[in-house]
This record gives structure tokens, sequence and C-alpha cells, in this order.
């Protein structure tokens, strides 16, 4: 985790407790600091030793309409697949909310693309998941 940021740390912490739910072949549910035995698995089957939780909703936290959100959602989409990079369906949804924010895992990206992926789209961090399938959080402001 970054030291110097300029988030809250009501929402760093808020973060920190959000469940970022993988909805591929099985659900997975990652937990940041928690190692994950099925994102091993699924970093085994995919070939990859590594992975980040992205999305594009929501620019620096401060909710925007669905319309601009589905459209910044599909514009990361559309570049992942540009760049070639393989990636499942995600939603990040904090326990006590309803409401959550559709995501991507993208398998076998670098942290330093994955933290530019996050800058690109304006959000204040991302969940990275090395070798050891444990999923950290990353802040980038």
């Amino acid at each position: 985790m970054t030291t110097s940021c300029s988030i809250d740390p009501a929402t760093i912490q808020a973060y920190r407790e959000t469940h970022f739910r993988v909805q591929g072949d099985t659900l997975i549910t990652l937990l940041v600091d928690q190692y994950n035995p099925s994102l091993a698995a699924l970093h085994e089957t995919a070939g990859v030793q590594s992975s980040a939780f992205v999305t594009a909703w929501n620019p620096y936290s401060k909710r925007c309409g669905d319309d601009d959100n589905v459209k910044r959602q599909e514009a990361l989409s559309h570049e992942l697949r540009q760049l070639g990079l393989k990636f499942v369906d995600g939603i990040g949804q904090h326990p006590t909310d309803r409401w959550g924010e559709p995501s991507f895992l993208v398998l076998g990206i670098s942290l330093e693309a994955a933290k530019a992926l996050g800058e690109r789209y304006e959000q204040n961090a991302i969940v990275w998941c090395g070798v050891d399938a444990v999923p950290e959080l990353v802040l980038l402001r």
C-alpha cells in the first residue's frame, strides 16, 4: 500500500473491507490481504502469475450517473481487448451496501500496467494479486 496519499482514511478503510467478487466459472470473493486458494487455482489454470481487479466506475470515488459509468466501463473493456489481455467480469461491493461497482479481474497484467490503467480511468486504487494469491490494495493517489 502506498504510504502518502490524498485519499480520505475512511474511504481507504471501505476499500479494505470491500468484497471483490470474480464472476467467472466459479464465483471467487477476494478480500484484501487474505490468501485465496481459488485465485491461485485460477492463476494456474490461466497460466498467469498475477492479476488485478480494476474498474472504470466512479472516478476518484465520486458517484457518476449509470450512463457515464457504463460508457467508462465499456471503454476499459475495449482497451483490455486491444491490449490482448484476458479478463473476467466482477463486482466490488462493500458488505454493508447492496450497490456495487462492475469491475474486471485482468489476468496476467503487470503491476505497472495495472496501476497505469487505474490512473488512466481516474481510480483511487486497484487490487493487485501477485504470485502469492494475496490481494493487495494499491493506492494510486
